[in-house]
């Protein structure tokens, strides 16, 4: 049962998912700590220290079995973490006690286990990118032929399609899944480098042997299931990297803010709405309201991701030297942090682009309200065909434009454009072909084609690629 007493993380009780909590867990860190001793004991001994096989297996025997209470005395006595289950770990795997983290710097677990936890939460977010891009893409596929206004300084402007404009939040998550490839690309563990780095103490241990040190750094990073470690550090990882990561999220939620924006104001327009459910209710006071809570949220959520690049540049600025410990606090909010609120982000993103209700006649209400006035060159180029002065044309629609526009803002009618156009007979040559020019599909450009093409060249490859990870549902939980 919660203990509702004290203050609970609501990105854990409200927002991410389990896997993703996990992710940053403290068993799963500790874990990772008691991995990486044992990849270090084991290399070493196979690179000729003293250290026997029987030692190793009983590590081993006591790798997943952390005992979690006696760590956290320990550390209340000597207040460092690493030591704390160092003793822990020993008073486990007795025999082994003397060579426990031989020749490491408490950086050796903790940078390490960071960033292979960096890197397993990356996957959870790529898994779930490619999803909501999975999502977006059904849905402009559907819709790419639907005409809808386009707006520029959210005025109307030319027409669009409904898939086409998604194709705009599948390019921001595009990019941002570039983005996301190339960090992983360039990935790297801190390897065993020592307290400053310098690796001295391992040149003590292998007498100055400098082949084993390298191949020490070769084997424990293999065992770990990685290739690439920085070829030079201080006693930590470049917090640069917090920050290049950070900024692969918030380019994520970026990209989620626009989307979720674009919503709420489409759902105002009542031409696109997020999924509401049965039971749901919108407003404590107004029960007609069908808030748009899921694209709030999310909203909500990405604000406080995109916040938060600049902490994480402010720590890379301030490491002192080989490094200070100001940024240990901070980081234990910051980067988990980051990660459970994109959790968050994605997980409604699936939720609502899957799910979004599109209501055409309304759209196509909104678009005959306009339409006239963007019809207006088509009318007079079709007039100059029959023989028409175009200067006087244009003069006359211009008019008529100003009189339409009145009724409309004025008098809080519709807009009456083509019935004036019908009364004049300067546009007779017309009259019986505003139909077919007032057809909205003949002013929507190449975007139906757009829409497929884009998908085609930029968003299959993807998906084809990522084809095993897709199927996921966009899950709420509250």
């Amino acid at each position: 049962m919660a203990d509702n007493s004290i203050y609970a993380n609501p990105l854990i009780t409200r927002y991410a998912s389990r896997e993703m909590a996990e992710a940053f867990s403290d068993d799963k860190r500790f874990k990772l700590w008691r991995k990486l001793w044992i990849a270090l004991a084991e290399s070493e001994m196979e690179l000729g220290l003293n250290i026997t096989q029987a030692q190793i297996d009983e590590l081993k025997q006591y790798a997943e079995t952390i005992n979690f209470e006696l760590a956290e005395k320990f550390e209340r006595e000597v207040r460092h973490d690493v030591m704390a289950h160092v003793r822990a770990y020993g008073e486990q795997a007795k025999s082994a006690r003397p060579i426990i983290h031989l020749g490491a710097t408490s950086c050796f677990v903790d940078c390490n286990s960071e960033l292979i936890v960096m890197h397993d939460a990356l996957q959870i977010i790529k898994k779930k990118l490619v999803n909501v891009m999975d999502k977006l893409k059904a849905f402009a596929l559907k819709y790419k032929d639907l005409p809808t206004l386009g707006f520029t300084h959210l005025q109307p402007a030319q027409l669009t399609t409904v898939g086409k404009r998604a194709t705009l939040w599948l390019q921001d998550l595009k990019m941002d899944y570039d983005n996301l490839v190339n960090l992983e690309n360039c990935f790297k563990l801190r390897g065993v480098k020592g307290t400053t780095g310098t690796q001295a103490s391992f040149m003590e241990l292998f007498n100055s042997d400098e082949d084993k040190i390298k191949e020490l750094e070769r084997r424990v990073v293999g065992k770990l299931g990685f290739e690439k470690v920085y070829g030079v550090t201080g006693q930590t990882y470049p917090r640069k990297f917090d920050y290049n990561a950070l900024c692969v999220l918030s380019q994520i939620a970026q990209s989620a803010y626009k989307f979720s924006n674009d919503i709420r104001i489409l759902q105002n327009m009542k031409e696109i709405e997020e999924p509401f459910e049965k039971s749901q209710i919108g407003s404590s006071a107004m029960a007609y309201k069908r808030n748009p809570m899921r694209s709030e949220r999310m909203g909500s959520l990405a604000r406080f991701v995109i916040s938060l690049p600049m902490n994480t540049a402010i720590t890379a600025g301030t490491q002192w030297f080989e490094r200070t410990l100001d940024d240990s606090a901070n980081r234990r909010i910051v980067i988990a942090q980051a990660f459970l609120a994109l959790d968050g982000i994605l997980n409604i993103y699936m939720n609502v682009s899957e799910n979004l209700v599109v209501y055409d006649k309304v759209i196509a209400k909104h678009i005959a309200a306009e339409l006239p006035f963007m019809a207006t060159e088509n009318i007079i180029m079709e007039c100059v065909k029959a023989g028409g002065d175009r200067q006087d044309l244009h003069e006359k629609i211009r008019v008529l434009s100003m009189e339409a526009g009145k009724n409309v803002k004025v008098n809080g009618l519709d807009n009456n454009l083509i019935e004036l156009i019908k009364g004049d007979d300067m546009f007779k040559p017309v009259h019986d072909k505003l139909d077919e020019i007032l057809d909205a599909k003949k002013f929507i450009g190449r975007a139906p084609s757009q829409t497929v093409e884009f998908i085609a060249n930029e968003i299959d490859p993807i998906l084809n690629a990522n084809s095993g990870d897709l199927g996921l549902k966009g899950d709420v939980k509250v």
